[in-house]
């Protein structure tokens, strides 16, 4: 993801990803405001820019639900594996 280098204005980062993935600023625009909802992504307003950048909390969050996630799947497993 772009914005581990750190914070960045939509335009600039529709700029960096328009030639990868073909995609434009609304789509961006509506792409970041679903990572917000989802607390992912934190933005400022700084002028008549906003600057988005990762939420560190929302990510760790979602590490330790997949960790979880991921515990409980191959606990599941080795039970049923040592079952048969």
């Amino acid at each position: 993801m772009k914005l581990r280098r750190g914070p960045m204005a939509v335009g600039r980062l529709t700029a960096a990803l328009a030639p990868e993935l073909g995609i434009s600023r609304p789509a961006v625009s509506q792409h970041l405001r679903v990572l917000k909802e989802a607390g992912l992504v934190r933005d400022e307003a700084v002028g008549t820019r906003r600057y988005y950048r990762i939420d560190r909390d929302g990510l760790e969050a979602m590490r330790e639900y997949l960790n979880n996630f991921w515990d409980e799947a191959l606990e599941a497993f080795q039970a049923k594996v040592e079952e048969e």
